[in-house]
């Protein structure tokens, strides 16, 4: 196991699809455990696939990972790297631990079905490694290509996840993996190896469905010479019935999310709590999710993400956030005064437009009682006005007119916002102003 008081770690998506919420939890905690111990965070783009992979994908994922906060300190591309696992490659068929197969895919499903119809788990026979040179000779004349396997040493392969404690892999019942395709291109579990190596990756984080992949992985870092890094496998996530998140599209990619309104640090929030013995709370930086990032107290249970509590933590983060931490994503007419006074009630931050319109544009006012409310118009205070004026203002047109709570309040709320609800009028009455307050109580349009 590879011990650093720096660690180096990495978050290695695809560039085949949009970036949803079970890849960030995992991005996240990378980002959050480089963090706390001073270590380095990698961007590293695994783009072998060279069907699926899009620059467009690539372009979104960088977009993503900004808007979340998670700044990397270098970004890689293993579409860059390919003499590296060329060289990889050619060591482990030197060491005779990679072999080429000729196996159609036709036929590696008869093996399959065959072993299956008979009781047997599915693991292949290894027959490629009784080929002689002149059966490969024959079946590449007959134009086929050969895909090539790591052999798995016949062990028990034992780690220590930071999560799910000690891990054992019997890796003799395992098939021997596919590293490279017969057209040549690798999969990601060898490109994967031979990058944390380059790396120096110390801790690899990631999703639990990777957990079986680990132990033939293990076995590559030490074919190629190197230690393994310590792993850490995080519980998958799952919707708030319980059903898997991974066929999903669309609602949970990380952009949808954003173009909803979402706040970044409400998916951050969510995501390092979830399923862990901490209360899900909304935070005003990630600061306060990087003190407290802990692998120790992450359960193995699957943890549950709702779309519901996402939306009302949003909605809570923002009821926290400074004039200062939002200035920048505001249209020009919502200056702090007003921010400091909707920011309570608002859903999300495009929601303060509608109350800069209210406080500042124009609103037809809803009239509950005319003469009530021409009464109350009477008493306006002169200007200036501050945050007592509202309190004094009410308590005058009680003592005339002998109303109180909802009968004296909600009548000049509807006139003065056209709304029956919303931020304290203590604070709102201010930015109105006296000449709109007035008009609006008349029944005009201010």
């Amino acid at each position: 196991m590879v011990d650093s008081a720096a660690p180096v770690v990495r978050f290695a998506p695809s560039p085949t699809g949009l970036l949803h919420v079970g890849n960030v939890r995992a991005a996240l905690f990378n980002w959050l455990f480089a963090k706390r111990h001073g270590g380095t965070f990698i961007l590293r783009l695994d783009d072998t696939d060279r069907a699926r992979s899009k620059p467009e994908y690539e372009a979104a994922i960088g977009r993503d990972l900004q808007w979340l906060g998670l700044d990397w300190a270098r970004k890689e591309k293993q579409s860059d790297r390919l003499p590296h696992y060329d060289a990889a490659r050619d060591k482990l068929i030197a060491a005779g631990r990679l072999y080429a197969c000729y196996e159609t895919p036709e036929e590696l499903e008869f093996k399959r079905k065959r072993l299956l119809a008979q009781g047997r788990p599915p693991v292949y026979d290894r027959a490629a490694l009784k080929l002689s040179d002149a059966d490969r000779a024959r079946l590449e004349g007959e134009g086929r290509h050969p895909h090539w396997r790591f052999k798995l040493a016949a062990e028990e392969v034992r780690w220590d996840d930071l999560v799910r404690g000690p891990q054992h892999i019997d890796e003799a019942s395992q098939s021997d993996p596919v590293l490279v395709r017969a057209d040549g291109s690798y999969l990601y579990s060898f490109t994967s190896v031979v990058d944390d190596i380059a790396f120096a990756i110390t801790h690899v984080i990631r999703g639990e469905d990777h957990v079986t992949n680990s132990g033939a992985q293990i076995q590559m870092f030490r074919a190629l010479g190197a230690g393994e890094p310590v792993f850490a496998h995080l519980p998958l996530l799952v919707d708030a019935a319980g059903g898997g998140l991974s066929k999903r599209t669309g609602s949970l990619s990380v952009g949808e999310l954003r173009e909803r309104g979402i706040e970044a640090l409400a998916v951050s929030a969510l995501l390092a709590r979830l399923g862990t013995a901490d209360p899900v709370e909304p935070v005003t930086s990630l600061d306060a999710l990087v003190a407290t990032v802990d692998f120790a107290r992450v359960g193995r249970a699957a943890a549950r993400f709702s779309e519901d509590e996402l939306a009302h933590l949003s909605a809570r983060t923002l009821h926290l956030l400074s004039y200062a931490a939002v200035s920048d994503r505001l249209p020009p007419n919502v200056g702090e005064a007003l921010w400091l006074a909707v920011r309570g009630n608002l859903a999300t931050l495009a929601d303060a437009s509608a109350w800069a319109e209210i406080v500042g544009g124009s609103v037809t006012p809803v009239l509950e009682d005319p003469a009530f409310l021409e009464e109350a118009a009477t008493r306006l205070p002169a200007e200036p006005w501050g945050e007592t004026t509202w309190k004094e203002w009410t308590g005058a047109v009680s003592a005339a007119t002998q109303r109180k709570g909802r009968a004296l309040f909600h009548p000049l709320r509807l006139a003065l916002t056209a709304r029956e609800t919303g931020p304290e009028m203590a604070r709102l009455l201010p930015l109105i102003g006296r000449a709109k307050a007035a008009a609006r109580l008349r029944g005009q349009t201010a």
